[in-house]
C-alpha cells in the first residue's frame, strides 16, 4: 500500500496506477475526503483573501466564502453521483465493473490540483488568476483520468461520461437555484 503523500504526488501525475490503486483500496475514501475538504479550505481561504481586500460588507463576504468551501464538496459528491449513475448504465463499457465508492474514491483525489488554488492570491492578478485557472483545468483533466480508472474505460468514454455528468450536475444545481421556495 502507498502513503497518503504518494498517492497525492501520483494522483497530480495524472498516474493511472495510483488511481487504480485507490480504486481497489475500499479504506481510501477517508484519504479521499481529506483531500477534498483540503480543496474546500485552500479555496475558501483564498476566496477571503481576495474578497476581504475589495471591501466587501461582512454577510456578502461571509456568503461568497461558505459558497466557496462547499462548492468542491457538493461538486465531489454530485459529480461522481452523476458519473456513476451515466457511466454505469449510457457508457457502460464490456469490462465495466464498479461501485458509487470506488468512483467517490478515485474522483476525490482528483481534487488534488485544486490544492494550489490557494496560490490565487498571489500578486500581481494575472499571476493568482493564471494559478487558479491551470488548478481547475488540471483538476478537470485528473476527473477524467479517475473516471477512466474507475470505470475500465477508454479516454474517449471517460471524456463523454465526465461531460454528460457535467451537464446533468450543472442542470440540477440550475434547476434548484431558480425553484420557487416552497414558503
Amino acid at each position: 500500500m502507498t502513503s497518503f503523500a504518494k498517492r497525492i504526488v501520483g494522483a497530480a501525475a495524472l498516474n493511472a496506477n495510483t488511481y487504480e490503486e485507490i480504486e481497489a483500496d475500499r479504506t481510501s475514501i477517508w484519504q479521499a475526503a481529506v483531500v477534498v475538504l483540503g480543496a474546500c479550505a485552500s479555496i475558501g481561504i483564498a476566496r477571503y483573501v481576495q474578497s476581504s481586500g475589495v471591501g466587501l460588507p461582512a454577510n456578502p463576504l461571509v456568503l461568497q466564502v461558505t459558497i466557496s468551501i462547499i462548492e468542491p464538496l457538493v461538486l465531489w459528491v454530485g459529480g461522481s453521483a452523476f458519473v456513476f449513475m451515466v457511466g454505469a448504465t449510457f457508457f457502460r463499457g464490456p469490462d465495466t465493473e464498479t461501485d458509487f465508492l470506488e468512483v467517490l474514491r478515485t474522483t476525490g483525489f482528483a481534487f488534488t490540483p485544486a490544492l494550489l488554488r490557494v496560490f490565487a492570491v498571489i500578486p500581481p492578478p494575472w499571476l493568482g488568476l493564471g494559478i487558479d485557472l491551470i488548478a481547475r483545468v488540471w483538476v478537470f483533466i485528473a476527473f477524467v483520468v479517475a473516471v477512466r480508472q474507475a470505470l475500465d474505460f477508454t479516454t474517449g468514454r471517460a471524456v463523454g461520461t465526465f461531460g454528460l455528468a457535467t451537464l446533468l450536475l450543472w442542470l440540477m444545481l440550475w434547476g434548484l437555484s431558480v425553484a420557487p421556495l416552497p414558503f
